[in-house]
């Protein structure tokens, strides 16, 4: 049964934030409020938390899995970027875009995609994110929170618990937020590729 944390929006109560993080830090799997949509986090080093992330949001290890960072200072650890590509990103973060990069030897082979070796990686525009990695101390593994069946995310705490109470060990509560997941730009070819169209305008990065 998942902890259930209610914070504010705005300015989300420290305690909780340790308390979510410590569940992470031990193995759970917690629902969070971004900018876009309520995503699904683990520990990026936990192999167990990775799977029974997987199986919850009902994907295979081909589905790209994204890192949660706080800022592009974590870039260069798990991705590898040109000048070019580094200008875009810098133009487009936080907000709600996920870029899909060629990955380090850092990245574990069963986070990157298993036949191309990339990574997604997104900085989210959210307080109450941002100050969980701040806590969390590191990048966080997500996936956008759909649920199984459905073709829309997940964007309200108390529909969250009663769906998926079992499967959770943490459920961080900051109200509701936008119902559109991000949109997915591929850079690790020479053209970039827009692969799936969010709330994250494209066109505003000179793109498509």
């Amino acid at each position: 049964m998942a902890q259930f944390f209610e914070v504010h929006p705005d300015n989300p109560q420290p305690r909780f934030l340790k308390q979510v993080a410590q569940i992470l830090h031990g193995g759970g799997i917690a629902a969070i409020p971004t900018d876009s949509s309520y995503a699904l986090v683990c520990h990026l080093d936990d192999k167990a938390a990775a799977e029974a992330l997987r199986r919850i949001r009902g994907v295979d290890d081909k589905h790209h899995l994204t890192l949660l960072c706080r800022d592009l200072s974590e870039l260069a650890s798990y991705a590898r970027v040109d000048n070019r590509q580094y200008r875009l990103l810098k133009m487009a973060t936080p907000g709600p875009f996920t870029f899909i990069l060629e990955a380090t030897k850092e990245v574990p082979r069963r986070l990157s995609h298993p036949s191309r070796r990339t990574i997604g990686l997104r900085v989210p525009d959210h307080r109450v994110t941002q100050d969980l990695l701040a806590v969390f101390g590191q990048p966080l593994l997500a996936t956008t929170l759909i649920a199984p069946g459905d073709s829309e995310p997940l964007n309200d705490a108390q529909e969250i618990s009663a769906r998926l109470d079992k499967q959770l060990q943490a459920i961080l509560d900051a109200g509701a937020c936008a119902r559109e997941p991000t949109t997915i730009i591929d850079l690790s070819h020479e053209t970039p590729e827009l692969i799936r169209q969010g709330r994250g305008n494209a066109a505003s990065l000179g793109l498509f």
